[in-house]
């Protein structure tokens, strides 16, 4: 729907901005303007925003630091919310870490371990927020969080809940957590005393990240979930349809590592979407696999 010079006032009186592109929000620098961008610094903040967009059914998307998203290269007639520094506050009791949704999942992780404390350390180069990694239920080398994930504070049909997290509440990169069912606003975690090894680990997990993955250009992280097939891995399927360095336009399947597609230069939104095709294709008739993306993608 459209939207009307009355909420576009109610709008950019709670802060929202107009005409911001998407390129300037999202990791992998790709997208267009979209009508209406906001950065609440408080719960109080955002509950006004989602109330006012959903008044006159007005479309919103509500995301975290923009790690894991693809965003049209179109005008999108939406309100997205951000869930950043504004909500970025944590801190540490005992074995107990508390962290508002805004903050950095790697900044939270190092600071857990500078702390003494392990089974975050996993956690300390992944680049997005901590509502974002509720949402998604993000992992990397063997941690997730739904391992130490024990309450969350989030938002529900303009509702403000606080629970215990149950088992069928996150599995493989999905939540119970995530928009539009809900917005994260807060998050507690229960971490163990460090074995004296967690500073270690974390330095390994960080210098294999920085060897393997191609963080020196713009991506959304992996662009593919994990086969459900045993001992599969997206990476490794690309790999073997030998599609190392296959180019669309500005987006390329990374020679370095195959599970990314990056932007290597000026990277529409349809060259990203048209090699996603052209990978899922080609490692389909190679493996009989079909890969699912990762990376959320929104539409104009």
């Amino acid at each position: 729907m459209p939207t009307t010079k009355c909420l576009e006032n109610k709008l950019l009186s709670l802060g929202a901005r107009k005409g911001v592109r998407a390129r300037s929000f999202t990791s992998f620098r790709i997208g267009g303007e979209v009508a209406f961008f906001a950065e609440p610094n408080n719960a109080d903040e955002l509950k006004s925003l989602l109330a006012a967009a959903k008044c006159c059914d007005y479309p919103v998307h509500v995301i975290g630091n923009g790690s894991n998203l693809l965003v049209s290269d179109e005008f999108i007639d939406a309100l997205f919310i951000k869930i950043g520094g504004g909500m970025a506050s944590y801190f540490i009791n005992g074995t107990r870490l508390v962290s508002d949704a805004g903050a950095l999942l790697c900044t939270v992780a190092k600071a857990s371990v500078s702390a003494g404390l392990g089974n975050m350390e996993w956690a300390a180069g992944i680049p997005g927020s901590v509502g974002g990694a509720v949402a998604m239920n993000a992992g990397a080398y063997g941690g997730e969080i739904k391992q130490i994930l024990k309450r969350v504070t989030f938002f529900s049909n303009g509702r403000l809940i606080t629970r215990d997290v149950c088992d069928c509440d996150l599995g493989y990169r999905r939540s119970a957590f995530s928009w539009p069912d809900a917005v994260v606003i807060s998050a507690e975690f229960e971490l163990e005393k460090d074995d004296g090894l967690a500073h270690a680990r974390m330095e390994d997990y960080n210098t294999r990240r920085r060897e393997k993955q191609p963080l020196e250009y713009p991506s959304a992280g992996s662009t593919f979930k994990r086969p459900a097939v045993k001992d599969t891995y997206a990476g490794a399927l690309i790999e073997q349809a030998g599609l190392k360095g296959k180019r669309i336009g500005g987006a390329m399947v990374s020679p370095k590592h195959a599970g990314f597609i990056i932007n290597c230069g000026g990277a529409t939104f349809d060259d990203v979407m048209n090699l996603i095709g052209f990978v899922q294709d080609a490692v389909y008739k190679n493996s009989k696999i079909m890969l699912e993306p990762e990376v959320r993608i929104i539409r104009g």
